[in-house]
């Protein structure tokens, strides 16, 4: 039996967050995980042979995407910082 899952992440951000969140993430993706962005939002889509997996496998993936994005709002942060000190 084959178990397929989903899971879609939106962000309030631009397109471009999206897109950072699902190349930081790409590399872990194993041949059951596939990932696009859209407009304003992430999907993912898993497969597995066991329910014990395929709950790994998601579990694994929410905690990267979790701290792809608190990494991309750290960098915003420090960003957004240098340019209040630049002026």
């Amino acid at each position: 039996m084959r178990i397929r899952g989903k899971i879609v992440m939106k962000t309030e951000n631009a397109p471009e967050v999206a897109e950072m969140i699902t190349r930081s993430i790409e590399p872990d993706n194993l041949k059951n995980i596939t990932t696009e962005y859209g407009e304003k939002s992430v999907t993912t889509y898993f497969g597995a042979t066991k329910i014990g997996t395929l709950i790994a496998t998601v579990d694994d993936y929410i905690m990267n995407a979790r701290i792809a994005d608190d990494i991309i709002k750290a960098v915003e942060i420090d960003y957004t910082k240098d340019s209040e000190d630049e002026d």
